[in-house]
């Protein structure tokens, strides 16, 4: 463990990417906190699974849990409203005339990498006010 307190944010949809991707963060940051979001997707069942994996991570004897911090879960419905795609919508998965498949949703990730900065941002901020943070 580092004399530096470090500390880390997750974008954690409740994959199994977000999940590698969050155990390499326990592996090696002091503190790991997540961030999710609900845009409407029709994969869902992630946002379910998120739960179920934090909840595993801190039933291990002597494992992360100790490391494993606050977890948001932003509703981004309108995302999922303005974005007309099979993610977000009831229809047949297709590739596009553009050669990008009917589910990709423009702007998504830019927009979850946005959040999750304020969030850090944030926490950082009142973690060196001294005052817990907000939300």
């Amino acid at each position: 463990m580092s004399t530096h307190p470090q500390s880390a944010l997750v974008l954690f949809s409740g994959g199994q990417d977000s999940a590698t991707c969050l155990a390499w963060a326990l592996a090696r940051y002091d503190r790991v906190e997540t961030v999710g979001f609900d845009y409407g997707q029709r994969h869902a069942v992630e946002l379910t699974a998120r739960e179920a994996v934090r909840e595993a991570i801190l039933a291990v004897p002597d494992g992360y849990g100790d490391r494993l911090g606050q977890d948001h879960l932003l509703d981004l419905g309108a995302l999922g409203t303005i974005s007309e795609t099979a993610m977000t919508h009831p229809r047949a998965i297709e590739m596009n005339e553009n050669g990008l498949p009917n589910t990709f949703v423009p702007g998504r990730n830019l927009v979850f990498l946005v959040i999750a900065g304020k969030i850090g941002l944030t926490h950082s901020a009142h973690q060196h006010r001294g005052t817990p943070p907000v939300g």
